[in-house]
């Protein structure tokens, strides 16, 4: 299987707005397929578009000969490619985050020469977004680039599963958008089929170079490669992290407790640092796509930003790495935090209507996984991965639900289907698969 045959539902939106002037930034973490969708889109261009291959420019500056040469005199390095022609060019640059004042560099370059399209791709938010927006602001579309969602893996592997899995999803997008109800048949004939692809995917997670071997010990070595570079390239070089040991100590703990209440003095104790430290170093790991921080929900936004958050991984493959286990799910003690990091996975790729993904926890213990909300509702969603009988509720779901009653509310599941009324919410139990 070649990365290139993987289709990636993003280039659909790259391709909608193509005609106009405003620069793509394309984030996302490293080895989630950036390259190769600039080179999807080159060729979109050149076939579809009629684009002769001439006018479109691709460079990378993980060269650094190159970048210390675009860095030194931008403008004359464009203008050695487009010269004085008004036509309209392409200019695809790969890892736009080494260039320094990158920003105000592009700025410039936007104003200059109105016929050039610029595309370009980054692995660190914090310099993509931060540093370079504040300059391009009007000037530039934001587009994520996550590592291989389940609904493209499923396409990859199956595009009967896919076609059975889009129909149950868009039911599922309705419910949680309006509270659409709908009627899932409980007799599954696909349910083993999605389950054991569900689990490859949460054990090994979804950069395409992983996705694209089935030699097991191929996957373990292009993760450890991912990690290894993760640490030397975009730490070291681009962070400026002195203590590779802390760091790395750090990133082994937070993997060990995936899911949980993040616990600053514990931490602090386990890595040997200290709180200002471990805030930095916990920063630069969400702003490179390695792990995200999950903040409680609560009706008083600066209530819910000061609050303990909770820490998944983007990526469970290497998450996995790190802790040196895929075990398959029924032989691993972590298979419910597993299944939950892979559910968050699934809201945070697609997250509907630009929905906040919150969790829910009482100062008595009560917690509800994930809550998605915005200003008008709220939908409470929990995984149940176990073998159901019949359709029961915690008692903490039920608390959330009679102290903020929602019209629709999700368990996800190892495959049980069924709903609940509890009050004025439609609790409907649906396999996890279904979510993605």
């Amino acid at each position: 299987m070649n990365n290139s045959q993987f289709e990636r539902f993003l280039l659909d939106d790259l391709k909608k707005w193509i005609d106009r002037r405003e620069i793509y930034a394309i984030k996302g973490p490293r080895q989630a397929g950036k390259t190769t969708l600039l080179k999807m889109l080159e060729s979109w261009l050149t076939v579809e578009k009629k684009v002769d291959p001439k006018k479109i420019v691709s460079i990378t500056f993980e060269d650094e000969e190159l970048l210390e040469k675009f860095a030194r005199d931008p403008k004359t390095y464009v203008k050695s490619f487009v010269g004085s022609d008004d036509d309209c060019w392409y200019f695809f640059i790969d890892e736009f985050q080494y260039l320094e004042k990158g920003g105000r560099i592009l700025k410039l370059l936007y104003d200059l020469y109105p016929n050039i399209k610029f595309i370009i791709t980054g692995s660190s938010s914090l310099e993509l977004t931060n540093k370079t927006a504040k300059f391009l602001v009007g000037r530039v579309f934001f587009f994520n680039l996550w590592p291989v969602t389940w609904a493209e893996f499923l396409k990859i592997r199956s595009v009967q599963l896919y076609n059975v899995y889009k129909e149950k999803n868009e039911e599922v997008r309705k419910f949680i958008q309006s509270g659409q109800k709908f009627k899932v048949a409980t007799d599954d004939i696909f349910q083993e089929d999605f389950r054991k692809l569900f689990e490859e995917y949460a054990v090994w997670g979804g950069y395409p170079a992983v996705i694209a071997t089935s030699n097991l010990e191929t996957k373990r070595i292009i993760l450890k490669n991912i990690y290894n570079t993760y640490i030397t390239e975009d730490i070291t070089e681009l962070l400026k992290i002195a203590d590779h040991s802390v760091f790395k100590r750090l990133v082994a703990v937070l993997a060990a407790q995936n899911g949980n209440l993040l616990n600053y003095n514990n931490l602090a104790t386990d890595i040997q640092s200290y709180f200002k430290e471990i805030k930095h170093y916990l920063s630069i790991l969400e702003q490179t796509y390695i792990i995200s921080l999950l903040t409680p929900y609560s009706k008083n936004r600066i209530s819910e930003l000061k609050k303990i958050p909770k820490i998944y991984f983007i990526n469970t493959g290497l998450r996995n790495y790190i802790l040196d286990n895929f075990n398959s799910l029924d032989s691993r003690s972590d298979a419910g935090a597993l299944v939950e990091n892979t559910a968050f996975s699934f809201l945070k790729f697609d997250v509907l209507d630009n929905r906040r993904i919150c969790f829910w926890r009482t100062l008595a213990g009560a917690e509800v996984d994930f809550v998605l909300a915005d200003e008008k509702k709220i939908v409470p969603i929990e995984v149940k991965y176990s073998n159901f009988k019949s359709a029961q509720l915690s008692r903490s779901f039920r608390s959330f639900l009679e102290k903020y009653p929602s019209k629709s509310a999700l368990i996800l599941t190892k495959g049980f289907i069924g709903e609940m009324e509890i009050g004025r919410s439609n609790v409907k139990f649906i396999p996890v698969w279904y979510l993605g």
